[in-house]
């Protein structure tokens, strides 16, 4: 009953706000078009359908903004106008009762708040629609924030991401560009992410790695992790104290350096995916803040380690080599990394591909390189290889993604920042550095005694190989010989289809000759039979014959 009336919600909010009109109606089976045909009746006023989008989300609760935010972090699917629309969701949500946020951290850590903590503040310090913060502080004295999952959040996300399902597999299957969209896999990609953030220890971790990363970095800054009081429900953190990064008045006031505020934004991106090869992969505005020490050397504090990216070895040489060729207008060689990195499917022509990637990157690089989004080159590159069957790569989306905020933020504290004046040495110095003898060393060392372990089984793999090898002809003659053989079944089979075809016509029109006689009785010995019947019946007969 509760998912009915969900449902019933959600149908009341999609007519509301007319959002029959994102879909194509001619791909609609008439039984489907007959009920929408009343919606006309309800206008859709002068709003755009991106706004209508962005309304109906925030009218469904948290799991639909989420989902929402989502969208508008996949510019590779969404058209610009509903990315925009999307991208100013905001996840408000009223806190929840402060007595059962304190049953729910005294349940997971076995103890009472007063006797956890020094001090525990019941009011929250911030309410999300997955999770709730309260401050507090330790008996060491150390102030830390206390996070907890709200109580029933995951049986409202499974009932709402199912119904979400279903609503997509209904688009994927009726609108015109349900194919390309994939709302299906994107559905399950929220769920996996949404799921994901529900386990507070999975974001300890990560936020773990990512402090260790920077660990006495002037770049960025991550909060302790309190591993004694962290459970699957419960994380508490050290509490940064810091300037929110959208807040330019304050970070002006105490003199910081923006031109290289932003540029050490850019370095961080960098280094987290060359470097490092694990990168904070939800750095909107309102996850980064700003140390107020040292502002001529200002220095990052980030937040919400929930969702993190890496690549694999191969991507990030592919994706580095692509964008110094991007920038040196070397379009051939992009083209031809595309198909290296398995991008693009290699019977890809090169020629073709080339031309397309010049066709769409040669008007932005007319423009000054400080006007140059890296972010947008990449999507416009991405939606230039679709056309010739590019898979959607997830981790190079969720790459973009981060750099296309980072990006935003940085030309927001600094609009004269140019982006390849810092990408440009970063990514040239990573390229001769990972072939210097130096690396082939550490990753001899590393990969080393794997490789001794494993040179015993060598001349065994390369003879169980070769079997193999000759196994598998074996196999493709006998193949070939089933599939003659079928083959020679099937012509066989058709032959005795058109003799029996041939042969039942002869004999109808056989009949057909004699009928008038057969009606008026006048048949007799076979005296009135035309002799073009006896040759058909006995061409007839001749040819089921011959089908035996």
């Amino acid at each position: 009953m509760t998912s009915l009336l969900r449902l019933l919600t959600i149908l009341f909010t999609f007519a509301r706000y007319r959002l029959d009109l994102l879909i194509a109606k001619g791909n609609l089976p008439w039984w489907l078009r007959l009920l929408l045909a009343p919606l006309a009746l309800i206008p859709a006023g002068k709003r755009s359908r991106g706004e209508r989008l962005r309304l109906a989300f925030e009218g469904l609760g948290p799991i639909f903004i989420k989902f929402g935010q989502l969208l508008s972090t996949r510019p590779d699917l969404m058209p610009p106008d509903i990315i925009a629309e999307l991208s100013a969701l905001q996840d408000r949500v009223p806190p929840f009762d402060k007595t059962k946020f304190c049953a729910l951290v005294e349940h997971s850590l076995g103890d009472s708040v007063d006797n956890l903590f020094q001090q525990f503040d019941r009011e929250p310090l911030a309410s999300a629609s997955v999770a709730q913060v309260h401050a507090a502080v330790l008996h060491d004295g150390r102030e830390v924030v206390v996070k907890a999952i709200r109580p029933g959040i995951e049986k409202v996300i499974e009932q709402d991401t199912r119904l979400l399902h279903v609503i997509a597999q209904v688009v994927e299957r009726y609108s015109a560009d349900g194919k390309r969209l994939r709302p299906v896999e994107v559905v399950d990609d929220y769920r996996t992410t949404i799921f994901d953030e529900l386990d507070l220890q999975r974001e300890a971790a990560n936020a773990s790695q990512l402090r260790r990363n920077f660990l006495h970095s002037p770049l960025l800054y991550i909060p302790e992790v309190i591993w004694d009081y962290t459970r699957h429900k419960v994380l508490v953190l050290e509490r940064i104290s810091g300037i929110p990064v959208t807040n330019i008045e304050q970070l002006q006031a105490q003199n910081t350096d923006m031109k290289k505020l932003a540029e050490r934004g850019v370095e961080i991106f960098f280094t987290q995916v060359f470097e490092h090869n694990f990168f904070h992969a939800d750095m909107h505005p309102g996850n980064i803040f700003v140390s107020r020490a040292h502002p001529d050397q200002p220095q990052y504090i980030a937040v919400d380690m929930a969702i993190v990216g890496s690549l694999n070895r191969a991507d990030q040489y592919y994706l580095a080599r692509n964008m110094l060729a991007m920038f040196r207008r070397d379009y051939r060689q992009v083209a031809e990394l595309h198909v290296q990195s398995g991008w693009v499917p290699e019977h890809t022509r090169i020629e073709e591909l080339e031309a397309a990637v010049r066709t769409v990157c040669e008007p932005i690089f007319e423009k000054p390189l400080k006007e140059i989004s890296f972010g947008h080159v990449l999507l416009s590159l991405f939606r230039t290889a679709r056309r010739f069957n590019m898979e959607v790569q997830p981790q190079l989306v969720l790459l973009q993604k981060t750099l296309l905020n980072i990006e935003g933020l940085g030309r927001q504290l600094y609009p004269d920042l140019n982006l390849w004046a810092t990408a440009h040495p970063f990514l040239e110095r990573w390229l001769k550095n990972r072939f210097h003898p130096k690396t082939l060393w550490q990753d001899l060392k590393r990969y080393g005694p794997e490789w001794m372990e494993k040179f015993p089984e060598v001349p065994h793999l390369i003879f169980n190989g070769l079997q193999q090898v000759q196994h598998l002809d074996g196999l493709r003659d006998e193949l070939q010989r089933s599939r003659e053989l079928a083959q020679k079944r099937e012509r066989r089979a058709s032959v005795r289809r058109r003799l029996l075809l041939a042969a039942t016509a002869c004999i109808a029109g056989s009949v057909l000759l004699v009928w008038p006689e057969l009606t008026h009785q006048v048949v007799k010995s076979g005296q009135h039979i035309p002799p073009a019947a006896w040759v058909l019946g006995g061409a007839g007969l001749l040819l089921l014959a011959l089908r035996r």
